[in-house]
């Protein structure tokens, strides 16, 4: 009897049915057709093209865009008994060569490139020579020259379509809003592909966005509820990431730095540390993380805003892969803000790239600024409708909103009244009614609004100038060092005409070192840790991160159960065929012992 998809599934996979649309995904490539999906990370992408690619005759050309990724990939695959490999410069010459010679001599089922590589004319050649089971090209957000991952060299994979038009193509990506879809679709040349769209929610991570006042101490803090735990703490220099790994490492974290100016020696070192040992906190500029494969990833947190709502999604969906409950942690402030648009502004883009990316940046702040439910925001930014969650920081502590009216009419006043040319330093201090030489010299101290916010704290108006910036109702001229100005939208507000409702600021709460997630099942267990450490040990033995050997879910089930027989030990999901060959016997001698 010939192989279907869900056997394939069921017998060297080890899972027990499809999820979503991916029987229907793969039903569309077995028979030729091309298709876009859109899954979130951790959704089960890879499976999209793996089944067919086993099922159709000729090799699976997957076009990927990192090393780190094909190399686990590939490694998984092989675990599975699955002929897979890659073509990357991590490859001498000769090992190259003999990849080559698998592939146009119908040896592998899979083979994962990059882009580059796939479009110069020895590999062009190549492909004449081999047969071509499908050809899927990962991360294909990456085609977009408004997104944030922007790759020139995806443009040319078009060209697929043109050179081979009956081999029949996947696009994959967690991140796409409806007009980077659109983009997708037309420079891929992929119109007559059919969509698949699943639901971007992602409702194991926890989203918690706060504002920035001592943002490191409030890092600790939030990681002190994840000590021992794999995750992922975003930057926006190569100096911050340093600085935050060395202060992670003397508060008690193992903490990696990584960034595009260090030498590729020591990044591979850090990525292999993160990848294949438990509880690793990268420290990390963007140049880390898209194609981390590690399902373990308790957190990502960003001490600095994203450029984009796809980014902060993009980054975020790292955590949590193996469906686990995870966090996704942020702080952010009005410096950040102003800090990216002045790059926008500054950078050489046409107009319309700088209208999109302040569109993109202002639905970004919108969603730091939500006075409801983050996941609704976030999922509303993607075109997707969804009830509160009940479980990102909004809904567990809906913050307190109060009439600012009165307040912003006293800021706008003041930066109206001192001439639109001076920056928040400088009007606060006019504000609260400081006396100081900069305002003696301008005569400041003889202004109506000198001194009428001086029932409030520093605190309180840098807050309320935050979000009078992040409405809109106030600029920053980055021409004029930093000078503050009025918007058209203040009109209204200073007549009288618009009530403004500002949040209130966050109160920090005690310091705490409890504050994991709920979880259903005890990750103390001993024969959990037994398992969890024969499988460590295995995994340095063939050299791979230990997920590629067997997931923690997969260990969690079979500390639960625990069975008694390779029969019994086969129900359990995540162990196909080769995997319940490979390492049956031994797991049951673990569990025997436990």
């Amino acid at each position: 009897m010939s192989d279907t998809p869900l056997s394939l599934l069921n017998r060297v996979f080890g899972y027990p049915a499809f999820r979503g649309e991916q029987a229907a995904i793969v039903d569309t490539l077995v028979a030729g057709g091309d298709a876009l999906v859109l899954m979130p990370t951790g959704g089960g992408k890879s499976l999209c093209y793996q089944i067919p690619a086993l099922l159709r005759e000729g090799c699976a050309v997957v076009v990927s865009p990192l090393i780190a990724l094909m190399q686990d990939q590939v490694a998984a695959l092989r675990e599975l008994g699955i002929a897979a490999a890659f073509l990357n410069s991590s490859l001498d010459g000769a090992a190259a060569m003999q990849v080559e010679r698998e592939f146009a001599t119908g040896q592998l089922k899979l083979l994962y490139v990059a882009p580059e590589r796939l479009l110069t004319p020895r590999f062009q050649s190549l492909l004449e020579q081999a047969r071509v089971a499908l050809f899927a090209i990962d991360e294909a957000h990456c085609v977009s020259q408004w997104g944030h991952d922007f790759r020139p060299e995806y443009l040319g994979l078009s060209a697929l379509h043109e050179r081979f038009p009956a081999v029949p193509r996947i696009a994959l990506t967690a991140t796409a809003d409806t007009a980077t879809r659109a983009e997708i679709l037309a420079r891929l040349d992929l119109g007559a592909a059919r969509v698949f769209v699943a639901s971007f929610d992602r409702p194991n991570i926890r989203y918690r966005i706060a504002e920035k006042t001592e943002p490191r101490r409030q890092l600790i803090d939030f990681l002190d509820g994840h000590k021992g735990e794999a995750g992922i703490v975003y930057c926006s220099t190569r100096k911050k990431v340093e600085e935050t790994a060395d202060a992670l490492k003397q508060a008690g974290f193992t903490a990696l730095p990584y960034h595009g100016g260090m030498d590729n020696d020591t990044r591979r070192r850090h990525q292999e540390k993160f990848l294949r040992e438990d509880g690793v906190v990268m420290v990390a500029t963007l140049a880390f993380g898209m194609g981390i494969d590690k399902p373990d990833v308790r957190f990502v947190a960003h001490l600095d805003l994203p450029r984009s709502v796809e980014g902060y999604y993009q980054e975020t969906g790292r955590a949590g892969r193996d469906g686990e409950p995870a966090e996704a942690w942020m702080a952010w402030g009005l410096q950040d803000v102003v800090t990216q648009r002045r790059f926008i502004d500054e950078s050489d883009s046409e107009d319309a790239h700088k209208r999109i990316g302040h569109a993109k940046l202002d639905a970004l702040v919108g969603l730091c600024e939500a006075a409801s439910c983050r996941r609704v925001a976030l999922l509303a930014y993607f075109g997707e409708a969804s009830p509160p969650c009940g479980n990102c920081d909004v809904c567990l502590n809906p913050p307190t909103l109060w009439d600012g009216t009165e307040a912003a009419q006293k800021l706008l006043s003041t930066v109206y009244r001192t001439g639109q040319r001076f920056g928040a330093g400088h009007v606060l201090d006019v504000l609260l009614g400081k006396t100081t030489e900069k305002i003696e010299r301008f005569g400041h101290n003889q202004l109506s609004v000198f001194g009428i916010g001086a029932s409030q704290t520093d605190k309180v108006w840098r807050a309320v100038l935050r979000q009078l910036v992040v409405r809109g109702l106030l600029e920053v001229d980055h021409t004029a060092y930093g000078a503050l100005k009025l918007t058209q939208a203040a009109k209204p507000v200073l007549k009288g005409e618009e009530t403004v409702m500002l949040r209130a600021m966050e109160v920090r709460p005690a310091r705490s070192k409890k504050t994991r997630l709920a979880v259903d099942h005890n990750d103390e267990d001993p024969l959990f840790l037994s398992l969890r450490a024969w499988r460590r040990e295995t995994a340095n033995e063939k050299g791979v991160p230990a997920y590629v050997i067997l997931h923690d879910a997969t260990l969690r089930e079979i500390a639960a159960r625990r069975p008694a027989t390779l029969a019994e030990l086969g129900e359990i999901s995540g162990l196909g065929t080769k995997k319940l060959e490979a390492y049956g016997e031994a797991v049951l001698g673990v569990v025997a012992e436990g």
